[in-house]
């Protein structure tokens, strides 16, 4: 087998393998697997597809040259990695979001039938929950768009993409496949499931898990820890104990309540830096011709990923952008209101989104306590709740931003927010230094992405629950200060969506298993 590259118009109809032969001048080629697919749309007026590919000729050696190498397979399973492992107690992995789910199945697949809590509903259960949040406000602290099987990701764009590179990114993809996901996220360059592919994933993992011996109790929330001599002896779920001496902590960036668990046994902790800031909604044919001119009609939704300095001397960036996606409502605290972006697979909905935001750090908590930060998080979402009045995001267009003043009508981008929404002041529910810098910097952003400081733009706050504000500190055998207690994942403040959770989860497992 042999690799190549090549390059193909958006517009040219020739099939990949015709594009193969006519670049090989080959009489034939068989077994063409794609390996990475991008486009190029650094020239407006000419977008190209960029294609990695695999192929199969009657004389491989015969094409060999600069361009053109032997292609040397290089894959494991999840499966193959593991081997069989006795234990005197159960693993309890707390949280199945993709850092819990894959260390729940790195356990079970080394025969260790691992005990998984969750304090939320199965998705399918989950979704109807969410359902009836986003019409009538109902909010089940235990089970909405941050908690209950799958985690923050399920409702999200379902992106794949990590800024890592790593050797286990192609088993984690492996995993999803063989779970349902589109086989096409194998070699996209920015591949997505989509939040109604990604719900399918989840229930085919579940599955796996059990069928391999693993027990998942759901509405089963981790209360407390039990430690003797400074390690693991069980955890509590509701008032009930449960014997283990290794508890793997995945429980998402928002699991407050978790954390001042943690803090009351000493367990060694840090505050972190974060991101607060809000969504940012434009049509999506406006952001498509943006980027792709009059290629646009040809190309799946565009995406964009931006970052800035401003004159403030602060950094405005952009984050988990959901091309044709929703703004949903992603509130988990009584008494708070927080946001987040979402997409289908298809991603074809009017407006686009992303997050903008701003780094918040001790310099602005002015604490040195480890929860500093979350109740910093949790006083501007609190604002929202209390201006709001009710469990609704505060949305202005950007126009009014600069002027000050409430929003009364919108252009054409409205908002999309499910639950509906309160119009007033961002600078009412967000630090001063978070909304000088999104003035400051989104007419920078308008230079690199025309159209995008549009002044009927929606800004949808608040979003805060980017990553942990929390660092559970760790070993490099993945364990706390408390032995046999593993934090993992986004919540741990280890890893920055889907897939760098998901590989954190796995490693931690192993981790655990080598010992």
């Amino acid at each position: 087998m042999i690799q190549l590259s090549l390059t193909i118009p958006v517009l040219d109809k020739t099939p990949l393998d015709e594009a193969v032969k006519r670049k090989l001048r080959a009489k034939e080629i068989k077994n063409l697997i794609i390996l990475k697919k991008s486009v190029d749309a650094r020239k407006k007026e000419d977008v190209k597809y960029v294609y990695s590919v695999v192929v199969t000729t009657e004389n491989d050696k015969k094409y060999l040259s600069k361009e053109v190498v032997a292609y040397k397979k290089e894959t494991i399973s999840l499966e193959a990695m593991v081997g069989k492992k006795n234990l005197p107690y159960r693993p309890v992995v707390v949280g199945t979001g993709p850092a819990g789910l894959f260390c729940a199945l790195t356990l079970a697949y080394a025969g260790c039938k691992p005990i998984v809590f969750e304090r939320g509903e199965k998705v399918e259960d989950r979704e109807k929950t969410i359902d009836r949040f986003f019409a009538d406000l109902t909010l089940d602290p235990s089970s909405n768009v941050q908690f209950g099987e799958g985690g923050a990701g399920t409702f999200s764009d379902g992106k794949l993409n990590t800024n890592l590179h790593n050797e286990y990114i192609p088993i984690v993809l492996d995993e999803f496949v063989r779970c349902g996901a589109p086989e096409e996220i194998r070699y996209l360059a920015k591949p997505h499931v989509g939040t109604d592919h990604l719900r399918t994933v989840v229930k085919n993992m579940r599955e796996k898990i059990i069928a391999l011996g693993g027990e998942i109790r759901y509405r089963a929330t981790v209360t407390d820890i039990l430690t003797v001599a400074g390690k693991i002896t069980g955890v509590v779920v509701d008032g009930g104990a449960t014997d283990t001496d290794a508890v793997f902590l995945a429980v998402g960036h928002s699991a407050r309540d978790t954390f001042e668990m943690l803090n009351r046994h000493f367990v060694k902790m840090e505050s972190k830096i974060y991101s607060m800031g809000v969504r940012i909604e434009h049509l999506r044919e406006r952001i498509d011709y943006a980027q792709y001119g009059k290629f646009a009609s040809a190309m799946p939704a565009a995406d964009y990923k931006m970052a800035v300095s401003t004159p403030t001397g602060s950094s405005l960036y952009t984050f988990c952008m959901c091309p044709g996606g929703h703004v949903v409502n992603a509130s988990s605290e009584e008494g708070g209101v927080c946001v987040n972006g979402m997409s289908y697979y298809k991603r074809d909905a009017i407006n686009s989104n992303s997050a903008l935001l701003v780094n918040v750090g001790p310099e602005h908590w002015k604490s040195d306590h480890p929860l500093a930060g979350m109740e910093y998080q949790r006083k501007y979402e609190k604002l929202t709740y209390k201006l709001s009045g009710a469990y609704k995001p505060v949305v202005q267009t950007y126009g009014d931003l600069i002027r000050g003043r409430t929003t009364d009508r919108f252009g054409a981008t409205r908002p999309s927010v499910a639950t509906g929404y309160v119009a007033a002041d961002l600078r009412a529910v967000l630090p001063p230094h978070v909304t000088d810098t999104l003035l400051a910097g989104l007419p920078l952003f308008g230079r690199k992405l025309r159209g995008f400081d549009a002044p009927d733009s929606v800004l949808t706050g608040i979003e805060a629950r980017s990553s942990s504000p929390v660092r559970i500190l760790r070993g490099e055998d993945y364990q706390a200060s408390v032995g046999g207690l593993y934090p993992l994942g986004e919540g741990a403040g280890y890893a920055g969506g889907i897939t760098s959770a998901a590989i954190d989860g796995m490693k931690g497992a192993l981790a655990f298993l080598r010992q």
